[in-house]
């Protein structure tokens, strides 16, 4: 159970996405409840030769209230909002390698899935309602291990400039684009590059992981809708660690990876009530 809450924080957002881009926002019900069933391929971690891969299905809920939010821009206490700003909680994650194991990290302990949490600053740089909607992020999370939310992994900060395009009332496919970088601190590095000097071999050196960077990012995203309560959505990453803080780990075995997804939702229910903004 444990990968599940990444999984479906990440199907959900698609899901969140491409609702909203189907209709004008000032005619979004409350709420939405429906199914999503999605397949997603990580790496392991930045640098990792292996990827981390799960296929499943999950309900999920859209809410979009004026305080308490769960939709495409976020989840979570909306503390600030005006039509350019925003000030909201954001949640991203790893997914953990499953019964698989890291070649690299043989003998190592083995890295969990993580979650991460905490506040982001949002601006929308041509206006929040503007169909070709440019926005700028920077987000600053906690890192937690979801097996055992107690263990603090690090810190991360992801600044992160995306574009997206929602089509109107008619349309049907909705498109993003993102650009951005992971910074992480000492511990955080350490959780994916450090090699205590106990689990350093001759092709593996004892490792001291710095903070600093530990990727850029770039996305895109497609959603279409095939009918009005059934979407399909695709999406995908490249990271490259060009620069990274930690280039020269020995857990590090390639300098590129990607990450890609797909994923289909169905609307079951909504409600009557529209959402007051």
């Amino acid at each position: 159970m444990k990968h599940l809450v990444l999984v479906a924080g990440l199907v959900s957002a698609g899901v969140a996405l491409a609702e909203e881009g189907a209709r004008p926002r000032v005619d979004l019900p409350l709420w939405e409840l429906g199914a999503v069933a999605g397949a997603v391929s990580q790496q392991a971690y930045p640098g990792s030769e292996q990827q981390a891969r799960r296929a499943l299905a999950l309900p999920y809920l859209i809410y979009r209230g004026k305080v308490l939010r769960a939709d495409a821009d976020g989840a979570g206490l909306r503390a600030v909002r005006t039509e350019r700003f925003e000030l909201d909680v954001s949640f991203a994650g790893s997914l953990s390698s499953g019964s698989e194991t890291l070649r690299a990290r043989e003998g190592m302990p083995r890295l969990n899935t993580l979650v991460e949490a905490g506040p982001v600053a949002r601006w929308f740089v041509n206006g929040r309602d503007a169909g070709d909607r440019i926005t700028f992020e920077l987000p600053l999370r906690g890192v937690f291990e979801a097996r055992n939310p107690s263990r603090h992994r690090g810190m991360s900060f992801e600044p992160r400039l995306s574009w997206q395009y929602r089509p109107r009332a008619g349309g049907n496919w909705g498109y993003g684009l993102s650009v951005g970088a992971l910074f992480g601190d000492s511990r955080l590095g350490s959780a994916f590059y450090g090699v205590a000097a106990s689990e350093a071999r001759p092709d593996r050196p004892a490792y001291d992981a710095r903070a600093g960077l530990i990727a850029w990012r770039v996305g895109a995203s497609a959603s279409t809708r095939v009918t009005p309560d059934l979407r399909l959505y695709v999406f995908g990453r490249l990271e490259s660690l060009a620069g990274a803080a930690n280039r020269d780990s020995a857990l590090v075995r390639q300098t590129t990876g990607a990450s890609y997804g797909i994923g289909l939702s169905y609307t079951l229910t909504r409600s009557a009530a529209r959402a007051s903004d």
